[in-house]
Formats: structure tokens, C-alpha cells, sequence
């Protein structure tokens, strides 16, 4: 087969596996998008995603990942399905691409499939498909195969895609037939992704310092989440998609028909009290072929947390007692924290139980933080609420 006859052949069987954009460019990193990414990491911005820095120089040769890598077929699935729900108080939300099953065993397979094709049309060629595994600048590819440009967000976006979709790569040392780079950038004057970043986590425009954003703070931090920042995480547990909920380009991408991307009933949104009774092998049951299970345990229920603290919900104060006795400190000190942002004559008592008792010195700083007088402090409503006639109680 000449090339194009093989190309022709590869993106029809990926559009049938469910792959809504496809294009071929060749296996050598897009003209300085290697120094953007050491420039990048340079000025701090990975924050604590340390292997991007240790496979910095893998970047620089596709080879690194298929040995005699010549071509690169990038491909993009839709994840977009239903609305999000509005979550009440006590419930958390997650990022719409972590609703359902994980992607990753999801996108792998189908990559399996249209590998084993590619080798029925080319018996002998070597070839790989990666999702978020390999070091590879797929955002970058995709772009020099077509399938859309950077935005200011610094995600790919694809006029008739928006950027609800998933990247892929089928790597293989076969010619393919090459696409033109996508090289017009259509985001133009609009600014409505930095500006409604919550945590302004956008240093200029296309420049991300992750150590501020949400999804990062979420998922990739595992450390305690500076209190500057808390605030503005809102109610996001896991993830945030207000840069793309934003953006215009994404008001009429099309909803995905992969039925494993579909939301499962208790992730959208998301009971935050329940997750404190959840031990190890309770969280490992419920999340273990998720999205939700890279945060782990401890991750997520500091992101509880902090989204209970934020909603300053009476009715959480039981479950973040009992997440101030947590056996992990992250959780503990997050705990503290939230409880903290309550006035509460009850969740005051629950700090002070747990002071005379702990023995972590960056957890007894958030309890001592929390207990401390806050000037000018306010009552949200359901706190009004719950004291009823005790309002007038000392806090």
C-alpha cells in the first residue's frame, strides 16, 4: 500500500473504533516545542509532576518510545456527554472526562485494535499507541497533524470539537501520508478561559503554572493545598473544566456515543460525607477502575474537605470530626482546616478534642489556625440556620 492508501485505511478503521479526529505527521518534535516545555519547567510551573523533568530529554525523540519511529497518527475520542449537574451543599463536583469508567482502558484497547489493523495492512511494522503514557507531547502533534491549534487555555481545540476529547497516538515506523499543521489560531481577542480561572492560574496567555490550577491541586498535589488557594477551589473535588465550560468553541461540540464515558449515577455530582467512612479497601472497591483513583484516598478526602469548608455546611461537621481523627495527616490537617471556616460552637469543641491529641506539627499548625480569632468573620446562611436561637452564643 502507498501511504496515502494506508493512511486513508487507518483513519477510516479509527473513525469506526470511535476516534472522531484523526491525522498523520512525522515522529520529529513540532519546531521548538521542546524548548517551550523546558522553558516551562524551568520557571517552576510543573509544580510536583517530577517525571515530566526526568524524561525531559525522552521528549525530544518519538524514537525513545518506538524504536525507529517514522510517523505518528494522532487521534482524538469525545468525551462530552450529559450536562453537569448543579451540586447541592454537602456534594462535590468532578471534572466531566472523570465522570465514568477510565479512559485509559478505554482509548488502550481500541489502540490495541487499530494496531493489529495496521499490522494486517503492513505485516512486520512495528508499532505503539500511548495515551498519557509515554513521553510524548501529544498536544503538539496533534496540532502538526491538524486536528486543531493551542488555546489560550492551553488546551487543543478543534472548531467542530471544541476540546472535549481525549488524545491518543499510534506511533509506527510505516510512511503515512502527512496532514498540514494547524497553524491559524482562532481564539482571537476572547479572553474568557484566563478570566475565569478561580484560582488565576494563568500567567499569560498559553502559559499554565499548574501549581496554581485546580486539576492540579486535585489530582496531582500531594501535599497539603495552600490556604491562599483553597478558596477558590470552590466546590471541585476532583478536576475542574471551568476554562473549557467557558470557552465558545466547546458550545456546540458534539456529545460522545462511547457508553463507558457515560456519568455513573453517584459521580455527578458527588456525596462528600460518605467518602470519610470510606477505609482503604472500601476506597479501592468503589474507585479502582476510575479516574478518581489517582488522587488516592488520602488525596481525595483532603479535596472533601476543603469543599466542605468552602460550602460551610452544618451538617458536614460530623463527617470532618471524623476525618480530624483520620489516620493520615493530610486528611487531618485538611479536616482542621475546613472545620475551621465554621463558627460554630460544635466544630470549635471538635478542634479542641483533637489539639491535646495530636502529635503532627503541620496538622496542630491548621488546628491552631482554625481556632484562632478571625476578624470581621461572617456566618453563611445554613450556619445562621443551625444556630437558631443560640446564634448569640460566643464562637
Amino acid at each position: 500500500m502507498t501511504p496515502a492508501e494506508l493512511t486513508a485505511a487507518l483513519r477510516h478503521e479509527a473513525q469506526r473504533l470511535g476516534f472522531g479526529l484523526s491525522g498523520a505527521c512525522p515522529a520529529v518534535p513540532p519546531p521548538g516545542s521542546v524548548d517551550r516545555l523546558q522553558a516551562w519547567l524551568t520557571a517552576g510551573y510543573g509544580g510536583q509532576m517530577h517525571s515530566l523533568a526526568d524524561r525531559s530529554d525522552a521528549y525530544a525523540d518519538p524514537a525513545r518510545v518506538l524504536d525507529g519511529a517514522r510517523s505518528v497518527l494522532m487521534l482524538a475520542m469525545d468525551y462530552r456527554t450529559s450536562q453537569p449537574g448543579d451540586p447541592a451543599t454537602g456534594q462535590g463536583r468532578i471534572s466531566r472526562y472523570a465522570w465514568g469508567g477510565d479512559y485509559h482502558d478505554v482509548i488502550h484497547d481500541r489502540l490495541h485494535r487499530l494496531a493489529d489493523f495496521l499490522r494486517q495492512l503492513a505485516p512486520g511494522a512495528r508499532v505503539r499507541g500511548v495515551v498519557d503514557t509515554a513521553p510524548l507531547l501529544e498536544r503538539e502533534f496533534a496540532q502538526a497533524a491538524g486536528l486543531g491549534w493551542v488555546g489560550k487555555n492551553t488546551l487543543l481545540l478543534n472548531q467542530r470539537h471544541g476540546s472535549w476529547f481525549f488524545l491518543a497516538a499510534l506511533l509506527t515506523d510505516q510512511m503515512l501520508e502527512y496532514a498540514s499543521a494547524a497553524e491559524t489560531d482562532h481564539c482571537g481577542t476572547c479572553r474568557a478561559c484566563l478570566d475565569a480561572c478561580p484560582t488565576q492560574a494563568f500567567v499569560a496567555p498559553w502559559v499554565l503554572d499548574s501549581r496554581k490550577c485546580i486539576s492540579y491541586l486535585t489530582i496531582e498535589l500531594r501535599e497539603p493545598v495552600d490556604p491562599a488557594l483553597r478558596p477558590g477551589m470552590g466546590d471541585w473535588l476532583f478536576g475542574c473544566d471551568v476554562c473549557q465550560d467557558v470557552c465558545p468553541w466547546n458550545r456546540r461540540s458534539p456529545a460522545s456515543e462511547e457508553p463507558a464515558f457515560e456519568p455513573h449515577a453517584q459521580h455527578d455530582p458527588i456525596g462528600l460525607a460518605e467518602l470519610f467512612s470510606l477505609d482503604e479497601v472500601g476506597f479501592r472497591a468503589r474507585f479502582r477502575h476510575t479516574p478518581l483513583w489517582r488522587a488516592r484516598r488520602r488525596g481525595l478526602l483532603r479535596n472533601a474537605a476543603i469543599v466542605l469548608g468552602n460550602q460551610r455546611d452544618p451538617q458536614a461537621i460530623e463527617a470532618l470530626a471524623i476525618g480530624l481523627a483520620d489516620s493520615d495527616a493530610l486528611v487531618r490537617g485538611a479536616c482542621a482546616w475546613a472545620l475551621g471556616q465554621s463558627r460554630l460552637p460544635l466544630a470549635r469543641a471538635a478542634l479542641d478534642r483533637r489539639r491535646v491529641l495530636e502529635s503532627d506539627p503541620q496538622v496542630s499548625a491548621e488546628i491552631l489556625a482554625a481556632l484562632a480569632p478571625r476578624a470581621n468573620s461572617s456566618r453563611s446562611a445554613s450556619e445562621r440556620e443551625a444556630l437558631g436561637d443560640a446564634d448569640a452564643l460566643p464562637v
